[in-house]
């Protein structure tokens, strides 16, 4: 088994990436980022912005990229004015690690006072944000709405993590790992390994009424299987998402189809599973259902209650046995034995390749934002070291296209 996904190593050869950096502590992280994408032979360019420069000296960045770094809007030259074009142009990226809040808030309302801020606004790439503050600066909801219009414009958050901050206290705010803004920014570069696709996602938990106004179901969030569509669909995948009720908003490019029950996520799985290349069956599906939900409220009473359960339709189960059946991926939560259950679920449901988690462990799984996983198939596995949700899917995206393609080649 590996230790760990390691994203291809000429995915950033020659890639041009401008690297923002905006005033706060996580500036020095900064430093291995960038001498990490120098290894892998891409060329940075950094913007420093006035704040950056007191927690991080520019002569270090300059000497990791290999390439003067930029302060000034107005510099001196005959290409003073014209900086920020060149530089909006000149690159396939641009990430922003740490951001400010007073960045966040610049870039949402179309403020450009700086080299950093003015590069954005003049570039049409990709534009990738690494928040790092205190928590109550990031749950402000000042700070949340200039995320939402971004977001909607286009530009794609990295994290913030949650843990112990610089000031001493706990929470929302702190700057991704180096391992995982590495990873994010490999993804955003490498090619659309699933263009051309159909991919069919499912995600979230189901719920199987007992009565009009209870049923059962379970801790899903469906985080996971959102992070997967919105990986699939940043690779070159046609997605569709069906996706039990969730707290979540649809996956930028992913069509939504909302179900409830396990039934009617069956229904809408089977009418689709048929024409798409890739099945993902990320979602939670409750096992059982209620033999005969009441017709009202079920009151109070003083003697027991007894339910009739009875098995819900195996999606998974039903879909490889299609004669023209898609590559199969399943997940498996576990609460022990992780890769013997995951083993056994990978023969008895005859999928392609099964992604095994812990959702007893701490931190990880079910209600929490980073997860782990154990990537089985036949005559192979592979470990996903403990990230984020996003960083996993994307990286589970491309073992996807990799086992697809191995088999379409020896079909």
């Amino acid at each position: 088994m590996e230790d760990k996904d390691k994203p291809g190593a000429r995915v950033l050869e020659h890639k041009r990436i401008v690297v923002g950096v905006t005033g706060g502590i996580a500036a020095y992280k900064t430093a291995d980022l960038v001498r990490r994408l120098r290894a892998d032979e891409a060329d940075i360019k950094v913007i420093m912005t006035r704040s950056a420069q007191a927690f991080l000296g520019p002569l270090t960045l300059q000497a990791l990229s290999g390439n003067p770094v930029y302060t000034e809007l107005l510099s001196k030259g005959s290409d003073a004015g014209m900086q920020h074009i060149e530089l909006a142009r000149w690159c396939d990226l641009i990430l922003v690690t740490p951001a400010s809040a007073n960045f966040m808030a610049k870039l949402a309302h179309g403020l450009a006072d700086d080299l950093l801020t003015t590069v954005c606004l003049a570039s049409t790439r990709p534009i990738l944000v690494a928040p790092a503050m205190n928590r109550e600066m990031w749950l402000a909801a000042a700070t949340q709405e200039n995320k939402q219009i971004l977001e909607q414009r286009g530009v794609r958050f990295l994290g913030p993590a949650a843990g112990d901050q610089a000031c001493g206290e706990v929470g929302p705010g702190r700057l991704i790992d180096t391992d995982d803004l590495f990873a994010e920014i490999t993804a955003a570069l490498a090619p659309g390994v699933l263009r051309g696709l159909e991919v069919l996602v499912t995600a979230g938990p189901t719920r199987e009424y007992i009565d009009p106004v209870r049923y059962l179901s379970n801790r899903s969030s469906g985080k996971m299987g959102y992070a997967i569509a919105q990986a699939a669909a940043e690779a070159g995948a046609s997605v569709t998402l069906v996706s039990g009720p969730v707290a979540l908003a649809p996956p930028r490019g992913a069509e939504p189809v909302w179900v409830s029950s396990a039934e009617e996520m069956y229904r809408e799985v089977m009418s689709r599973a048929h024409h798409c290349d890739v099945l993902v069956a990320a979602a939670a599906v409750a096992d059982y259902h209620c033999g005969v939900p009441a017709l009202r409220k079920l009151k109070r009473g003083g003697a027991s209650l007894t339910l009739t359960l009875l098995p819900t339709p195996d999606i998974v189960k039903a879909v490889t046995a299609l004669a023209r059946r898609p590559f199969t991926v399943a997940f498996a939560a576990e609460t022990e034995n992780l890769v013997a259950n995951a083993q056994n679920k990978l023969e008895d449901k005859a999928v392609d390749m099964i992604a095994a988690n812990d959702v007893a462990a701490n931190g990880v799984g079910f209600d929490h934002d980073r997860n782990e996983i154990e990537v089985l198939w036949r005559g192979g596995s592979i470990h996903l070291a403990k990230g984020s949700k996003q960083t996993l899917a994307r990286r589970l995206i491309r073992i996807i296209a990799e086992r697809y393609r191995a088999k379409k080649d020896t079909a």
